[in-house]
């Protein structure tokens, strides 16, 4: 009798294991895939090998300054230059998403098995592997270029909605993990983000336009790829006044005014589509806080201070990207010494004088509130309730819309606006920097690092 009880517990026990581990593999199964569960890391179907990853991202990663961009002079540029410029390239671009790559493993595993920011891992995979057959030996031929030309376009638009992504991943994740982490992560990511696309994008618009087609064409004087060697400050603020105008007057009824004075001549080299993105951003915010305010009888004030003899090198403006364990910026200091000693480039010697723009920005909306301040440089992925956090895309703000980091409506509402405006202005050493009177109204000021004369 005690045997067949005995018999009759361990059967109990075995089955109740059985159930147990039943259940907790549901419960697993409902978190990530199966085809996840027996990986320390996200699978993938890229070739790139796990040795080759963790040696390029140990690789020195230099910083990348507006004075690369235009090292290979302006298009169309001849056969010689052009292997030049993509294996340039090729020298930059591995370790870089190689670092990434590793930076989103470092991640909860949870985190990264969530399908928003997996995909994203999986991009950086996939470009690594069809980078690879490239970067073993140095292109030589034109024929080498041109494929190496389609690589950089798949790469590219594989990125082109990494912004929209993370941000949905982590609204998602975010009881997973800390939100400082969050923040620390996104500001590493975003920023290694501009130089990795501006990297593959130089090539490609310098690649079009040496094309036999675009060489029977007038070439543009002052565009060298992606920059822009004679901005005008004034006039891309008045695109974007008209942009954010049409917006304000369709949705609120009202239009504000912006005044502009001090240097509106002036011009610099910088990467327009960065300059485009931070004005938006910084004149959303001041028509924004002027429409809520009631104070559009008082125009929004834009003051343009051009520093051409500020006694700063390009080596001091590149000294400011310079880091340390806590710094957000993705280079590393062998890297900056590294360039630091490097010979002169096209646009002179790296101690002659980098040229500076500030842009004032100052409206009377008020302020912003004390309690407000401190977090207006966060990513606000914290801010939103579970059922917002389903859909990104689900904030309608007329204003929100309006500044997407190439994705119409995708980051709405996020507050990615202005960290993000600022992680642009800081990459080439700039800075953005607020001044607020609660109860009056704010002062952004927008500083721009120039890269001299360019030949």
């Amino acid at each position: 009798m005690l045997a067949c009880l005995k018999q009759d517990h361990a059967r109990v026990l075995r089955l109740t294991r059985q159930l147990q581990t039943t259940a907790s593999r549901k419960n697993l199964d409902a978190i990530v895939p199966k085809a996840t569960q027996q990986w320390s890391h996200m699978p993938s179907s890229a070739t790139i090998s796990e040795q080759e990853i963790s040696r390029l991202a140990t690789l020195p990663r230099r910083p990348l300054t507006l004075a690369d961009l235009v090292r290979h002079g302006k298009p169309p540029l001849s056969d010689d230059a052009l292997l030049s410029s993509a294996n340039f390239t090729l020298s930059l671009l591995p370790a870089r998403l190689a670092h990434r790559i590793q930076r989103l493993r470092n991640l909860p595993f949870i985190v990264v098995a969530n399908p928003h920011i997996n995909k994203i891992y999986n991009n950086y995979l996939h470009s690594l592997s069809i980078l690879e057959p490239f970067y073993q030996k140095r292109i030589s031929t034109m024929e080498e270029e041109e494929k190496f030309t389609e690589v950089m376009a798949d790469l590219v638009q594989t990125h082109t909605n990494t912004i929209p992504t993370l941000a949905q991943g982590f609204l998602e994740c975010r009881k997973y993990i800390d939100p400082i982490q969050i923040t620390k992560f996104l500001d590493q990511h975003l920023r290694a983000r501009i130089g990795t696309r501006l990297i593959a994008e130089q090539h490609l618009a310098l690649h079009m336009a040496s094309t036999p087609e675009a060489r029977q064409q007038k070439p543009d004087p002052y565009n060298i790829g992606v920059i822009d060697s004679s901005i005008q400050p004034a006039r891309i603020v008045r695109s974007c006044e008209a942009f954010v105008g049409d917006i304000c007057e369709f949705k609120y009824g009202v239009r504000p005014k912006i005044d502009i004075n001090g240097s509106v001549d002036a011009t610099f080299a910088h990467v327009p589509v960065h300059l485009e993105y931070i004005l938006t951003e910084l004149i959303k915010n001041a028509f924004r806080a002027t429409i809520e305010s009631g104070s559009e009888s008082h125009p929004i004030e834009v003051t343009l201070a051009a520093a051409p003899d500020v006694p700063m090198s390009k080596l001091d403006a590149l000294k400011r990207l310079a880091v340390t364990d806590e710094s957000a910026l993705d280079f590393t200091k062998e890297g900056l010494a590294e360039y630091c000693t490097s010979s002169e480039g096209i646009q002179g010697p790296i101690n002659s004088a980098a040229p500076t723009i500030t842009i004032r920005i100052r409206d009377r909306g008020g302020g912003i509130p004390p309690d407000v301040l401190p977090n207006i440089w966060s990513y606000s992925f914290t801010t939103f309730n579970a059922d917002e956090a389903g859909s990104v895309n689900s904030m309608n703000d007329g204003l929100n819309a309006i500044t997407n980091g190439g994705n119409p409506s995708s980051i709405a509402g996020l507050g990615y606006g202005l960290p993000l405006g600022r992680a642009y202005a800081e990459y080439f050493g700039g800075s953005i920097a607020v001044q607020s009177m609660h109860g009056w109204g704010t002062d952004v000021y927008l500083s721009l690092q120039g890269i001299g004369k360019v030949v």
